[in-house]
């Protein structure tokens, strides 16, 4: 987070710049407002604005994380390919260690992240409208 030039604090995204909002259809963020924001009691970091795909998504559900079945209890919709979501970094970096690290935004991912992250790891995974393939889900 750093201070802007009113002598708030704003939050940053990995370029320095003002963080965008990752995703509104679902609500994201793990204030549900949007954005990947470093949130204190935060301890999953949910910090990484990535874009869902089916290989993604399939994986994580065979760790044990099943981001495609709703919670309502939780206000968790459940996540289709193509959903920008804000996920936890240990479990990116997981995902993309296994090959299947789904595309990240930039603009809306975290400065916070590159604590953890190269950011050419990062630039590697950058989503790209025009070649984006989210796969479809086997249900």
């Amino acid at each position: 987070m750093s201070i802007d030039e009113d002598g708030d604090e704003s939050d940053r995204n990995v370029f320095g710049d003002e963080l965008r909002p990752c995703g509104d259809d679902p609500t994201t963020g793990y204030r549900r407002d949007g954005y990947c924001r470093d949130v204190d009691g935060d301890v999953g970091r949910h910090t990484l604005c990535a874009v869902m795909t089916a290989e993604f998504l399939e994986y994580s559900r065979r760790q044990g994380n099943d981001l495609i079945t709703p919670e309502p209890a939780f206000e968790f919709p459940g996540l289709e390919p193509g959903d920008r979501w804000c996920l936890c970094v240990g479990r990116w970096v997981e995902a993309a260690d296994a090959g299947v690290g789904p595309p990240v935004v930039l603009e809306a991912t975290d400065e916070s992240v590159l604590a953890g992250v190269d950011p050419d790891r990062l630039r590697e995974h950058e989503f790209d409208p025009e070649t984006f393939d989210p796969g479809t889900l086997d249900r």
